[in-house]
């Protein structure tokens, strides 16, 4: 329960929210012209025109021009969402990344990476990553937490590997993959998602220290059958 309640949705400081659980499919995407754009802190509230009517969108900060074209990428819709910093209530709102879209002025130089999320990213050289396993009694490989789910449910462990991909800011925690060499893409056993308060650097080789939680299904087809909960990182 604690993991489903802190999971309620994407918000910082900024937004509180009054909603009920999301309801948008996990692969589906929102695209439109930008109607309206409103900048608060480190979101972007845009309204948009689709096929099917308007809809506000919600997004990281982004350099948005009314008139252009944009893709929402990984919606998540969410009903009645307060937004204390408009001071608005909306009926319907979707969350998820910028992607796709035209007429949206660049963020920084050839970063490579999305307008708006200049934070998410996968290692071109994932595929590549040698990590030795952990030192300690609660050491274990990305393999092991994976095919040993089972074993390890409400377990602490310690996980060093590589940091291959970081999203900031996802249903209020950070939320990170990591991989170490260990296991095998075929069976998805070479793969981990971790969740944490804290800040790491795409790329960095880290130790992830947390606790083991199997069979998360949060809602619309957001399902994982393996992720390390609130963990603490050391370099």
């Amino acid at each position: 329960m604690k993991f489903l309640f802190a999971l309620l949705f994407l918000l910082t400081t900024s937004l509180a929210m009054a909603a009920d659980s999301p309801v948008a499919p996990a692969n589906q995407t929102f695209k439109g012209e930008v109607l309206e754009a409103k900048d608060v802190d480190i979101y972007t509230y845009l309204r948009l025109k689709t096929k099917d009517g308007e809809i506000w969108a919600a997004v990281n900060k982004s350099p948005v021009k009314v008139g252009s074209e944009v893709t929402i990428s990984n919606p998540m819709m969410m009903n009645n969402f307060e937004s204390k910093s408009l001071k608005k209530t909306f009926d319907k709102i979707v969350f998820g990344t910028l992607g796709g879209t035209t007429g949206v002025a660049t963020v920084g130089p050839a970063s490579g990476l999305p307008p708006g999320h200049p934070s998410t990213a996968a290692s071109s050289d994932a595929a590549d990553v040698k990590v030795p396993k952990a030192q300690g009694a609660d050491a274990r490989t990305v393999a092991e937490v994976v095919g040993k789910r089972t074993e390890l449910k409400g377990k602490t462990v310690t996980v060093r590997a590589k940091v291959v991909k970081f999203n900031p800011g996802i249903m209020g925690k950070n939320w990170v993959h990591l991989r170490d060499g260990s296991g095998s893409a075929k069976d998805e056993t070479h793969d981990v998602l971790v969740t944490t308060l804290e800040s790491v650097q795409l790329g960095s080789v880290v130790s992830a220290r947390g606790v083991v939680r199997t069979d998360v299904d949060l809602g619309s087809g957001y399902n994982y059958k393996v992720l390390i909960e609130d963990a603490k990182f050391q370099k």
